[in-house]
């Protein structure tokens, strides 16, 4: 199932939307100007630097409009600047990185996701863009209010004078639309009240007050605006665009349920403490819902058990994925979905109309099935070690869940060092992780793969690939820690543990040795593991194995001389090589940003920041003990990298499911020398 099988008229929305939303915006860069902490001789190359943006953000307007493909260029030349005006703000306030890194994933998203095409319009549908446009923009001024409040709460005249830049250039859109699309009194009345707007707009300026006029003056304008009138809204809820489309539900649901955790951590009685900072509780709930593992406060001392059920709650919430639950919850109480809704989870679970809905209860059932017996059998374990009954359940149910998910959260300060010597525990939290990531299909197929039968080439690179990694990750932590880390363990000690972080290192975030003590090379060894992460399908994270076989066996037809890639009589097709490169490739753009910004913010040894993001990005969870020094800002590094780590190859992959256009048969190949 294609992207572009989905409705037209809400993808020209969207294009509308933001043909709205960038004008508007054109000022932000002097808005971010004014908070760059610079001397009278730098001051005009900041300006040049907000004027060369602003006028990409028009330029990327201005092309959109014409429908023309090459507005990304300046769209990308304006995000870029405005990420390099407003570094000063990020580096300093926290809540300012956080809105910041939230908008610029979103404004990164749209500016891959939107494609231009140049068909023609009705021309009520014509008339509509232009009343849609008013609108996007309207909403645009008032984001920028908020922003001025955030980046410019003193009220310095450069960035009042933005905001008024903005809320004037939002209500010439609804002048436009005024003058072209109503007529008589109405365009009259429109018109009279846009300028008078404008005029009061600029009043306030002179006085300060900039940032409230743009919010009162817009959005009483936006509610009396009228509804459209065509088919390029057809009545549509107002959150409607943000899950009709496979990429947007993922962002959508993911950072909804982020912030709902955060809010529900907020509450007194979910910690010891009574209360916690508002980036310890997005960090948790970002960790959780993303199953890394990472923390900065003692799971198990720092919350209370309402607490621990409600980051429980949020790890398998955030490992089965918002649509699997609802949907299986629809069909429970014997409600249908629609026939856009169906296309919508197809595209996401990669499965047919018929199978759906048994692909999705197989998942939940495969899921509790797995955790309820991990959790007997941890359960087991723990009264054996002494605990308490109801310490011992909730500790095996919480181990279970967190073990499946991938996620790395533990009842023990000190994860599953404790337990080293007891190989049930481990191995039954390597088998929980080694199934969460793995896809559910791919784990009811394994007995058939070990008995040597055929099974679809999809699922056989992803178990070959992961078998591979865990048993070179439990010879090469054998060999590089024998001495070292695993030291004081007996020979099956040895064994059992090395195998053990060859399972937890690639994704899951458990350990059962002291991590920060280990040696170069297995540092090395580690970081690798944990970009390639676990299985498509599956709670882990990572570029996924998949991928990374996929390249490998594209490496060794190259070193052999074939000219395609043919495994067991299957030709893996260019478009799946070129979509593994892209999702490699992004991948460790985000990680070198990841690192560049923690190395630039935070006074740590470049080894453990490293580590941290690596860990982050592939959805971990593993630290070398440097989480918990991390200064606010360090924080919100992570907590954006944990959210790109866990719906970026995700989001990346329904974008590039597009339908690709059929090459030019005029175009002759090109000879590019590469060595």
């Amino acid at each position: 199932m294609a992207v572009s099988d989905f409705s037209p008229s809400a993808s020209s929305r969207t294009k509308v939307d933001v043909e709205g939303v960038l004008p508007p915006l054109a000022p932000l860069p002097f808005l971010l100007a004014a908070t760059v902490p610079v001397g009278p001789e730098a001051d005009p190359w900041v300006m040049i630097v907000a004027s060369v943006v602003s006028l990409a953000c028009l330029g990327a307007t201005l092309f959109l409009v014409r429908r023309n493909p090459w507005w990304k260029i300046p769209g990308g030349l304006a995000l870029f600047g405005c990420i390099l005006l407003g570094w000063p703000s990020f580096a300093s306030e926290p809540l300012v990185a956080l809105c910041g890194g939230v908008v610029v994933i979103w404004a990164g998203f749209f500016l891959v996701d939107i494609r231009s095409g140049r068909r023609s319009s009705p021309r009520s549908v014509l008339f509509d863009r232009r009343l849609q446009r008013a609108r996007a923009a309207l909403w645009s001024v008032a984001a920028m209010a908020v922003a001025g409040f955030l980046l410019n709460p003193h009220g310095q005249r450069l960035g009042e004078e933005a905001v008024m830049a903005a809320m004037l250039i939002g209500h010439v859109l609804v002048a436009h639309w005024a003058l072209r699309d109503t007529g008589g009194w109405k365009r009259i009345g429109w018109l009279a009240v846009t300028f008078a707007v404008m005029a009061a707009g600029i009043l306030a300026l002179t006085v300060g007050l900039a940032k409230p006029a743009a919010i009162i003056g817009s959005l009483p304008v936006l509610v009396g605006l009228p509804r459209l009138r065509s088919s390029l809204d057809y009545q549509e809820h107002w959150w409607e665009p943000f899950l009709d489309h496979p990429a947007r539900v993922l962002l959508s649901t993911f950072l909804g349920l982020c912030l709902f955790g955060a809010l529900l951590l907020q509450l007194p009685w979910m910690t010891t403490k009574g209360d916690i900072a508002l980036v310890d509780a997005v960090f948790t709930s970002v960790s959780a819902v993303c199953v890394t593992g990472l923390v900065v406060l003692d799971t198990p001392n720092d919350f209370t058990p309402i607490g621990q059920g409600c980051i429980l709650l949020l790890i398998q919430l955030g490992g089965f994925g918002i649509m699997t639950i609802s949907t299986v919850a629809l069909h429970a109480m014997g409600k249908r979905l629609s026939l856009r809704q169906e296309r919508l989870l197809t595209t996401l679970t990669e499965t047919s109309h018929r199978d759906l809905i048994g692909s999705l209860v197989m998942i939940v059932r495969f899921t509790l099935w797995a955790e309820c017996v991990g959790a007997v059998m941890l359960t087991a374990c723990f009264l054996s070690k002494g605990d308490p009954l109801a310490v011992a359940v909730w500790r095996g149910l919480f181990t279970a869940v967190s073990a499946f998910c991938n996620a790395g959260f533990a009842l023990q300060s000190d994860s599953l060092i404790a337990y080293q010597t007891n190989p049930l525990v481990l191995h039954t939290v390597a088998a929980l992780i080694v199934l969460g990531g793995l896809a559910p299909a791919t784990c009811l197929i394994l007995p058939a793969w070990v008995r040597g039968r055929a099974i679809p080439l999809g699922p056989r690179i992803a178990l070959v690939t992961t078998a591979a990694l865990l048993v070179a990750g439990t010879v090469f932590f054998l060999v590089f820690e024998w001495n070292a880390t695993l030291a004081t363990l007996s020979l099956a000690d040895k064994c059992h543990n090395a195998w053990f972080q060859s399972v937890t290192l690639r994704t899951a975030g458990f350990n059962s040795v002291d991590i920060s003590g280990v040696i170069g090379p297995t540092l090395l060894v580690m970081l690798g593991w944990m970009f390639i992460g676990g299985s498509p399908g599956g709670t882990a994270g990572g570029v996924k194995t998949t991928t990374v076989g996929v390249l490998a066996t594209t490496f060794w037809a190259n070193v052999t001389g074939h000219g395609e890639v043919i495994v067991r009589n299957r030709r893996i097709p260019q478009a799946t090589i070129n979509r593994a490169i892209t999702v490699v490739g992004s991948g460790v753009l985000i990680w070198l940003a990841a690192v560049l910004a923690l190395q630039i913010t935070q006074d740590l040894p470049a080894r453990d920041l490293i580590f941290e993001a690596t860990s982050a990005l592939g959805t971990v969870g593993l630290s070398l003990g440097v989480t918990n020094h991390l200064d606010e800002i360090g924080k919100i590094i992570i907590i954006l990298t944990m959210f790109i780590g866990r719906i970026g190859p995700m989001t990346l992959f329904t974008l590039l499911s597009w339908d690709a256009a059929p090459a030019d048969p005029r175009c002759p190949d090109a000879r590019i020398t590469l060595y």
